[in-house]
């Protein structure tokens, strides 16, 4: 279950990154926030973001140019 839905398609680098951050800065640890992003180079960089901070990437897809990472908030 998904707590939070961000909806950065259409921005570059590095809006979706930053749209992440305030949608997990918004959450509970242990919440579960989903990103969408059309930014080709948002695979790189979500990996990025995600190994420098504390929170779980639960899983990561791409259909249709469009790539959706799930992560869980850390504590």
């Amino acid at each position: 279950m998904v707590d939070l839905v961000v909806d950065a398609k259409g921005l570059a680098c590095p809006l979706p990154i930053v749209r992440a951050k305030k949608g997990i800065d918004s959450l509970e640890p242990g919440q579960i926030m989903e990103l969408q992003t059309t930014d080709k180079g948002s695979m790189k960089d979500f990996h990025a973001w995600v190994n420098q901070t504390k929170h779980e990437l639960i899983d990561v897809k791409e259909e249709k140019g469009t790539f959706t990472f799930i992560v869980k908030k850390g504590s």
